[in-house]
């Protein structure tokens, strides 16, 4: 009975580690081993004709932080995330609410709010290169309506930064409406008439019952957000490239102009694990704190 019991267990044990292998695969090629790979990367120095590499420890690290355009860089990528992920939040779930009332052309509304998302990320840039552009652009012609002067909104250090963060919010708002959109298709219609019985108002019915039950929809937003926040490149490739004066460099570009612009594969290899390490912080704070907070359906 005992043998029958253990050959039971190793079965079991067997089959869930063949469920698992495809994921542990995949992770382990894609995300584990280039994580560790890049790790040890940027223990190296950087190595040319004259000079091979060599282990220095963490001196990369070190250099970064004495590096006045990464420090430029992060406070650049700190005011991006800032603004734009609780502003994109905020203006795709205030859609979702409009878009899944009852109104007029509901699914035309709905289309017309998603249809950023669906652009490629080039073609967007290149949109809104049209309206920035100085003299000619969408922006420039309405403001001479009003008698404003011409404004080059990518080519001044106080504009470019802003000018990519609004970009970025009117591309995710649309995606972001999508997940809200579900999430609010899913709170039963009772809880709204048990409200309407009780007399609640509309703000109190959004704030003690929607906004709750929405708290897992949004910290799945605020994760995708976030990753977002540290990602975005093709934007700054077509309408600033980091410029002027490093004003709209955000932290992926930088590492991508320090690894193939300055060839130097170390020092991109260590900013790339203080992101690692930022995000990995983010989503532990996530999964220990906020989770016991929220309360999954």
């Amino acid at each position: 009975m005992a043998e029958h019991v253990n050959i039971e267990r190793r079965r079991q044990a067997i089959y869930g580690w063949l469920l698992l292998s495809p994921a542990a695969i995949l992770l382990t090629t894609f995300a584990f081993y280039p994580s560790l790979a890049t790790f040890w990367d940027s223990l190296f120095s950087r190595e040319t004709r004259r000079r091979p590499s060599e282990f220095i420890g963490l001196e990369n690290y070190t250099d970064l932080f004495a590096d006045p355009t990464f420090l430029v860089v992060v406070k650049n990528n700190l005011i991006y995330a800032g603004v734009t992920i609780p502003v994109s939040i905020g203006i795709a779930l205030g859609m979702a609410l409009w878009a899944n009332s009852k109104i007029p052309a509901r699914g035309f509304v709905r289309t017309a709010y998603f249809t950023p998302t669906v652009l490629p990320m080039i073609a967007a840039a290149n949109l809104w290169l049209f309206f920035y552009t100085p003299g000619l652009g969408v922006l420039d012609q309405i403001g001479s309506l009003f008698g404003l002067p011409s404004v080059n909104w990518l080519g001044q250090p106080e504009t470019a930064l802003w000018a990519v963060i609004i970009v970025t919010i009117w591309k995710e708002a649309g995606f972001f409406m999508i997940f809200y959109l579900a999430a609010l298709q899913t709170i039963p219609e009772d809880l709204k008439e048990a409200a309407d019985i009780e007399g609640a108002s509309r703000w109190t019915y959004f704030r003690r019952i929607v906004l709750p039950l929405l708290m897992p929809t949004t910290l799945f937003i605020m994760v995708n957000a976030l990753i977002n926040s540290v990602k975005l490149i093709d934007h700054l490739f077509i309408l600033t490239k980091g410029g002027p004066n490093d004003a709209s460099k955000l932290i992926l570009y930088y590492i991508w102009e320090m690894a193939f612009a300055f060839f130097d594969a170390p020092h991109a290899a260590a900013m790339t694990i203080m992101v690692l390490l930022v995000l990995g912080i983010v989503a532990a704070v996530k999964f220990t704190i906020l989770d016991k907070r929220t309360h999954y359906q």
